[in-house]
């Protein structure tokens, strides 16, 4: 039996791809009952990619479908040793793409414990070698939530307006920040340096190590370029830039932070960082750092790279020969043709159309 690769969906490649991958680097799998009990979610829901959850009351606990992985990993996961898990987990949450409740496959990874600067090196790379897996046309960004929190902590006390700017850094609106600074009569220079300056680690770095940085920024520099060195060496540097637009929830993440991008989708497909803060809140005194994929942007990928819905469109009448129909159907289907067999033409994408005349068949329009 031959088994036609171009079946597969661009999000079932990936599956497979990164599964592999990560079994490579000793992750063992998580898996994770269907329901928790929503307290958990709700308690963290600003953590959640998606603030639409699914609950349902059970023996009078109120109980979520899992819109989630990574909080359930860290409600069971034991202080101490280090854990290496990567999951493929059905999720329940409304989907960026149709907007409504979906069941959305997630796959992603967490190292989680007393993590040091290789296991934050190896998590990075591997969320590098992740979008590779998807796609050759990739860019993963890499900020510092802990350089970023800071130089904010620096400009001003009022967490109001930290929200306010990390909200406009997210949105790439650096005027809106210089004019938030203004009205607040307080120096943005150091601020609107680190939040515009972006490309590649060896020219970021070298611009930040000019501004005048306090010993707790220099130390987290230190970091980036500690990484940004790893990546070089091992020759992952190309598609990887340094982009401190990218701020993420400071109640939860605490240092580097990243976002991948592939072309034809123009939200982020993987999204990660270090995220200590978040176990600290709930009762862990271990560290983490992980990612996940979105496999539900995918699809769009499957849209936009079928340019036909069927390969043959054939064409037959009532007066065809039942048997005489099949056995021309499979002449083209055992040659990796994929056919659709109708009496009327309807409206999809076809590459040729055929028409059954009783004996053989006859090309009408070829659109190859």
């Amino acid at each position: 039996m031959t088994f036609n690769k171009d079946v597969i969906k661009n999000d079932e490649k990936a599956i497979f791809a990164l599964r592999s991958l990560y079994q490579k680097y000793g992750y063992k799998q998580y898996k994770m009952s269907k329901f928790e009990e929503y307290d958990l979610y709700a308690r963290n829901k600003d953590f959640l990619v998606s603030d639409g959850v699914i609950t349902f009351t059970d023996g009078g606990k109120l109980m979520a479908l899992k819109p989630d992985v990574t909080l359930s990993i860290i409600k069971n996961s034991q202080d101490g040793a280090l854990t290496k898990v990567y999951y493929n987990e059905n999720v329940y949450r409304v989907s960026k793409g149709s907007h409504s409740f979906k069941e959305i496959m997630q796959t992603g990874l967490e190292c989680i414990g007393d993590i040091d600067t290789y296991n934050i090196c190896e998590v990075v790379m591997l969320a590098i070698e992740s979008l590779m897996a998807i796609s050759s046309d990739f860019v993963l960004d890499i900020s510092h939530m802990g350089l970023i929190s800071d130089i904010l902590s620096e400009v001003t006390d009022d967490n109001s307006l930290k929200n306010k700017i990390i909200k406009c850094l997210g949105e790439k609106n650096f005027h809106e920040i210089k004019a938030l600074c203004q009205s607040a009569g307080i120096s943005s220079d150091t601020l609107e340096l680190v939040t515009s300056v972006y490309g590649k680690g060896d020219e970021v770095i070298a611009k930040l190590k000019e501004a005048d940085l306090s010993d707790g920024m220099l130390a987290h520099l230190a970091e980036l370029e500690s990484l940004n060195s790893f990546l070089k060496e091992n020759g992952l540097s190309d598609n990887v830039n340094f982009d401190f637009s990218i701020a993420c929830d400071m109640k939860y993440y605490s240092s580097i932070v990243f976002k991948g991008y592939i072309k034809g989708i123009a939200e982020s497909v993987l999204s990660g960082g270090q995220y200590g803060k978040l176990l600290t809140r709930m009762g862990k005194k271990s560290d983490a750092i992980g990612f996940a994929v979105y496999l539900d942007m995918l699809e769009r990928l499957n849209e936009q790279s079928k340019k036909y819905d069927v390969d043959t469109l054939l064409l037959y009448d009532d007066s065809a020969d039942t048997a005489a129909l099949a056995k021309n159907i499979k002449l083209l289907t055992d040659i990796g043709t994929s056919v659709l067999a109708v009496k009327q033409i309807p409206d999809i994408k076809y590459k040729q159309l055929l028409k059954f005349n009783g004996k053989g068949v006859e090309i009408l329009e070829n659109n190859d």
